[in-house]
């Protein structure tokens, strides 16, 4: 584990390769597992506020889950996280001609008709946050419908950090990445 900042990140961060792989995955994270993604309290109230706007990028089985259970729930152990559709995948979930699972919000944002891109949970992922009253835990989750995206990235040599450059900077900014940057710098150079 290495501190950086308010963070405490698992090496596996700087040690794993993984590029999304959706050609081979279909988008398995957004319909398998037993819960909706993690929310924010703020994204909550995102998705509140954008839920009108959302409804023409979703699909009709989508919008109906929503319209039931709110944009997003409280589930069993007390966690914020997305509606479910019959208690499967997320009820923001699309699908391209290709049967791939996509998210709506990111569809919307695209598209320019919102300006969140997606729950950070699922941009984040497979690093999954655990929040402490210090300090945030980052661990590299590892799931077998992602196997096709850890073998990518191996074959393109692409670490967890890199890949994930763009929602680790938005959930913790442009200074807390180059400190990362350098962490790897210094590890890299510690294996030569």
């Amino acid at each position: 584990m290495i501190e950086i900042g308010k963070t405490i990140a698992a090496n596996a961060l700087f040690e794993k390769e993984f590029v999304c792989d959706l050609s081979r995955c279909k988008g398995a994270c957004c319909i398998e597992g037993d819960g909706g993604a993690p929310l924010t309290p703020e994204e909550c109230k995102v998705l509140e506020a954008i839920s009108p706007v959302l409804l023409p990028f979703l699909r009709p089985v989508g919008i109906e889950a929503i319209e039931k259970q709110g944009a997003w729930l409280t589930d069993d152990d007390g966690d914020l996280v997305t509606p479910l559709i019959q208690g499967k995948e997320c009820a923001y979930v699309v699908f391209d001609a290709a049967g791939t699972a996509l998210c709506g919000i990111e569809k919307a944002h695209n598209a320019g008709a919102v300006d969140f891109k997606k729950p950070l949970s699922c941009h984040l992922y497979p690093v999954r946050v655990t929040r402490y009253s210090e300090f945030d835990a980052l661990n590299v989750h590892q799931w077998t419908v992602c196997s096709p995206a850890c073998r990518l990235g191996e074959s393109l040599k692409v670490p967890v950090y890199v890949f994930l450059k763009e929602p680790l900077i938005r959930a913790y900014g442009e200074a807390w990445y180059q400190e990362v940057e350098k962490v790897a710098e210094v590890l890299n150079n510690s294996q030569k």
